[in-house]
C-alpha cells in the first residue's frame, strides 16, 4: 500500500529541501539567543532573523522589515491584530468564508462592544466586492478576510476589497494562511494594512513559526496583546515604542525562523508562479477525475481558475468520515475530514453539519498520486452504492 499525503491545507509535507538541516545547524552549532548577548554567535543568529524579515518583505512587497513581527502561528497573529486594533464602538466586516482564527477573536471582542457584519458569499465561496462596499458604516474600522477558503479553495477578490478600503479610509486585514507562498500577494498594490502569515503551510517551513506585517500607521495604533522582555530598553518597565520590539517580546522561535529562512530561499529559487502552476495542474487532474464519480459532489468551483489546490468533496451515499477513514486504512491516502475549523464556510457551501473530505495538494505531489486517489475514491464509492 502506498502512502500519499494530500493534507497540505493543514500543514505542508514534505517541507522545502534544507529546512530541517538549517534548524539542526542552528541548534547544534549556534544555539544562542538574539538581542541578549554581545558576542559573535548572537550576532550571527540575529543576521538570519533579519534576513528572514527582509525575505518576507520581498515576498509580500513591503518596504520596512522592522514591521515584520514573528509569532507562533497565524492564529496568534490574527489575535494580535484584531484585538490590538479594534475597540469598543468600532465596526468590522468579515466574510462567511472565514476560519475560526478570525471568527473566534471577532466573537470575543463582539461581546465587549465591537460590532461586525458577516457578508454572505455564494454557494461556490465567491465574494461580491459590492457587498463589502454596501456594508460600510460610519464606525467601520476594518475589513478582515481570508485570501482563499481553506475548505473549497476559492480565492476571494482582495485587490478589489483593498481598493474599497482605501477609498473609505478603512484598514484591510488579510489572513493569508492558504495562499502565502503559492499565490502572489502585494501589500502595497492591494492596499493591505496588516497581513497575517504562517510558516508551515505553503511557505514550506516548520510548525511553530508565523507572524504578521503591518504598516507604520497600524503599528502606531495597535496595542500589544502581550508584553515582556525584549532585550531593549531594559532600564524601563514600559513597552518599547519602536518596532519590532513593541509587539515581539520574550524569546522568539529562532530554530523555526532558521527553517523558514531556508524555505523562503527555496520558494524564491523555484518561483511562486512555477509552484502554483504545478499545483493547479494536479488540481485540474483531480477535479476532472472526480467529476464523473456518481453520488459525489464537488464543493465550490469546478475549474482551476480562481482557486488554490484545495478541493473538498461531499459524498451522498456514504458518511464523509468513513470515506476519509477508508482512504487512509485501505489506500494510505491522508486527507482531512470534518468542518476544518470553518463552520461559517461550510454553512455557506451547504456542507454543514456533515462537513467534507478535503484534498489539498502540493507541488511535491505527483500525477501518479493523483490518479491513485481518484481510483481509490471510485472503488470506495462504488462499493457503497
Amino acid at each position: 500500500m502506498e502512502k500519499v499525503y494530500l493534507d497540505n491545507g493543514a500543514t505542508s509535507y514534505p517541507k522545502a529541501p534544507g529546512v530541517a538541516r538549517a534548524m539542526i545547524n542552528y541548534i547544534e552549532k549556534i544555539g544562542t539567543n538574539i538581542n541578549r548577548g554581545g558576542y559573535k554567535s548572537a550576532y550571527s543568529a540575529a543576521e538570519v532573523v533579519l534576513d528572514t524579515r527582509e525575505r518576507l518583505c520581498s515576498l509580500f512587497n513591503y518596504s520596512n522589515s522592522k514591521n515584520v513581527i514573528f509569532t507562533q502561528n497565524i492564529t496568534q497573529s490574527l489575535n494580535f491584530i484584531i484585538k490590538g486594533f479594534l475597540r469598543y464602538g468600532d465596526h468590522c466586516i468579515v466574510t462567511s468564508m472565514e476560519h475560526n482564527a478570525v471568527m473566534r477573536p471577532v466573537m470575543q471582542i463582539h461581546k465587549k462592544g465591537v460590532e461586525y457584519t458577516r457578508i454572505n458569499c455564494d454557494i461556490q465561496g465567491r465574494l461580491n466586492p459590492i457587498d463589502v462596499l454596501n456594508s460600510v458604516k460610519e464606525n467601520t474600522k476594518a475589513v478582515i478576510m481570508t485570501h482563499a477558503s481553506n475548505v473549497c479553495g476559492t480565492i476571494l477578490p482582495i485587490s478589489e476589497v483593498g481598493e474599497i478600503c482605501r477609498q473609505n479610509n478603512i484598514k484591510f486585514i488579510l489572513d493569508s494562511a492558504q495562499t502565502a507562498g503559492t499565490v502572489g500577494i502585494d501589500m502595497d498594490r492591494m492596499n493591505i494594512d496588516a497581513l497575517a502569515f504562517t510558516g508551515h503551510k505553503s511557505l514550506l517551513g516548520p510548525q511553530g513559526i508565523g507572524g504578521f506585517i503591518i504598516t507604520d500607521e497600524m503599528a502606531d495604533i495597535m496595542e500589544p496583546l502581550i508584553s515582556g522582555g525584549t532585550g531593549s530598553m531594559s532600564d524601563s518597565e514600559e513597552i518599547p515604542p519602536f518596532m519590532p520590539d513593541k509587539f515581539e517580546c520574550g524569546t522568539i522561535n529562532i530554530p523555526g525562523i532558521f527553517g523558514l529562512n531556508e524555505a523562503l530561499k527555496y520558494i524564491k529559487k523555484e518561483g511562486i508562479e512555477n509552484i502554483r502552476d504545478r499545483e493547479l495542474k494536479l488540481t485540474n487532474m483531480f477535479i476532472n477525475g472526480v467529476k464523473s464519480i456518481n453520488k459525489l459532489r464537488l464543493v465550490g468551483i469546478d475549474v482551476v481558475e480562481g482557486r488554490t489546490a484545495v478541493v473538498s468533496i461531499d459524498c451522498e451515499n456514504q458518511d464523509n468520515a468513513e470515506v476519509s477513514y477508508l482512504l487512509d486504512k485501505d489506500f494510505g491516502i491522508m486527507t482531512r475530514c470534518g468542518l476544518h475549523c470553518s463552520p461559517s464556510a461550510h454553512k455557506t457551501l451547504e456542507t454543514f453539519p456533515q462537513g467534507t473530505v478535503r484534498f489539498s495538494f502540493s507541488h511535491f505531489n505527483t500525477e501518479k498520486e493523483i490518479k491513485y486517489a481518484i481510483d481509490a475514491l471510485n472503488k470506495i464509492l462504488k462499493e457503497s452504492a
